[in-house]
């Protein structure tokens, strides 16, 4: 089954880490790609919520709105999608992603259509 494994951290903290920082979190980023390359089906990291559009349509319309949808102290920075054999599997997956360490990672199944 494929999950979706949303990755949330404090944008604020996350653009006052030292270069030092960065290169260590990165690298931890890539050690977990290596560690579960297998199971991992894509994923990437978002730019900050100061670039998103959020947009409504009612009757059809578009309405935008600059920015995030909801202000909150975590902010949604990153994906992977995995294919993982259960929910278990799921979780065992997302604990070993970095961002769990300091933010969440919230794991959610991916609806499965059939076509």
């Amino acid at each position: 089954m494929r999950y979706a494994l949303l990755i949330y951290t404090n944008e604020t903290q996350d653009a006052a880490a030292s270069k030092e920082q960065m290169d260590a979190s990165m690298a931890a980023y890539f050690a977990f790609g290596e560690q579960y390359k297998d199971k991992l089906m894509g994923g990437e990291a978002l730019m900050p919520t100061s670039s998103a559009t959020t947009v409504r349509a009612p009757e059809g319309k578009a309405l935008t709105t600059d920015g995030p949808f909801a202000e909150t102290k975590e902010q949604l920075g990153g994906f992977y999608l995995v294919n993982a054999a259960n929910l278990d599997e799921a979780i065992e997956i997302a604990a070993h992603i970095p961002g769990a360490a300091f933010g969440c990672v919230e794991v959610r199944p991916v609806m499965e259509f059939e076509s």
